[in-house]
C-alpha cells in the first residue's frame, strides 16, 4: 500500500514539518520505497516534483523538504508499487485539466482489473497504474456529466458517487484537488487534524523534530493535514470511516448535504 499527505490552509502554508515524516517513510520507516510525489498549487498554477526513487533518499525530497514553499493546497504521495512499474510517469500525484483548472489526485490501494474495462472519454492515461486510469475515468464522467462546474454541494455528491462505484473494484483512498476545495476519500485507512489557535508543539512520529507552530502561526490561521496514518504522536488525528467523503476549503472541514 501507498500513503497519501494532504493540506488545505486558509493563508499560504509550507508543508515542510508534515513532508519531513512522511519522507521517511518511503523507504527509511517505511516500506513505500518505488516513488514519490507532491504538488503545491499557487493561484491556478501547479509546482510539482515527482521521483521514482525512495523518498527517505531523495535528494529532491530533501530540497522539498529543506525549502518552505507555501501554497493554500499539497496533495504528495508515497509509493509500494503494486500495479504498474517503478517508473516517472507511474509516480504520484497526478494531473489533468478540466474547467480551465489543473486537478490534482493520488491514490491509495489497489482495484480490481475490472476497473479497465471501464470507458475512457477525454482523459487518457500516461502511465500503466491503476490510479491513473481512475482518475482519468473520473474526470471523465464528471466532464461528461457537468459541461461547465457545478455548484459545490452538487459536485461534491457526485465525486462521492464515483468514488464509492470504485470503491467495489477494491481499496480506493484518495485525494483530489482543483486548487480551491480538497476532496479526501477513505476505502480503509485516512486521518485529519485541523491547526488553529491555540497552537502548541507537536511531535513526528519518524523523525526526531518537533515544532512549536504558536512560533510560526499568526492567531487566525487554519491549516488541515491528512494523512494514511497519523504523522504526529502528540495530537488528536480524527480516523475517516470506510465510504466517507469530507471536504476541506481553506483548512476548514466544510460540510455538504
Amino acid at each position: 500500500m501507498c500513503e497519501l499527505l494532504g493540506m488545505s490552509a486558509n493563508v499560504p502554508t509550507d508543508i515542510c514539518f508534515s513532508f519531513a515524516g512522511l519522507m521517511q517513510r518511503g523507504g527509511g520507516t517505511g516500506p513505500h520505497r518505488d516513488g514519490w510525489g507532491i504538488a503545491f498549487y499557487e493561484g491556478k498554477g501547479v509546482c510539482s516534483f515527482h521521483d521514482p526513487e525512495p523518498s527517505a533518499q531523495s535528494r529532491i525530497a530533501q530540497m522539498v523538504r529543506e525549502h518552505p514553499i507555501k501554497s493554500h493546497v499539497v496533495i504528495s504521495h508515497i509509493r509500494q508499487a503494486n500495479v504498474g512499474r517503478i517508473s516517472l510517469e507511474n509516480t504520484h500525484p497526478f494531473c489533468r485539466e478540466l474547467w480551465g483548472q489543473y486537478w490534482t489526485f493520488a491514490h491509495n490501494g489497489q482495484l480490481d482489473q475490472k476497473l479497465f474495462q471501464l470507458p475512457l472519454g477525454v482523459y487518457r492515461p500516461v502511465g500503466t497504474t491503476d490510479s491513473e486510469y481512475a482518475l482519468c475515468w473520473l474526470l471523465g464522467t464528471l466532464r461528461e456529466a457537468y459541461p461547465e462546474p457545478p455548484a459545490t454541494p452538487e459536485l461534491f455528491r457526485f465525486i462521492r458517487q464515483q468514488c464509492d462505484q470504485l470503491r467495489e473494484l477494491g481499496v480506493f483512498n484518495m485525494l483530489l484537488t482543483d486548487s480551491q476545495h480538497l476532496f479526501a476519500y477513505c476505502t480503509s485507512k485516512l486521518n485529519w487534524l485541523t491547526r488553529r489557535a491555540p497552537f502548541g508543539e507537536a511531535s513526528l512520529k519518524d523523525d526526531d523534530v518537533v515544532v512549536d507552530f504558536c512560533q510560526q502561526t499568526q492567531p487566525g490561521d487554519v491549516v488541515t493535514v491528512i494523512a494514511t496514518e497519523p504523522l504526529t504522536e502528540n495530537e488528536q488525528w480524527q480516523q475517516m470511516r470506510s465510504g466517507e467523503m469530507q471536504l476541506f476549503v481553506e483548512g476548514l472541514a466544510v460540510t455538504v448535504d
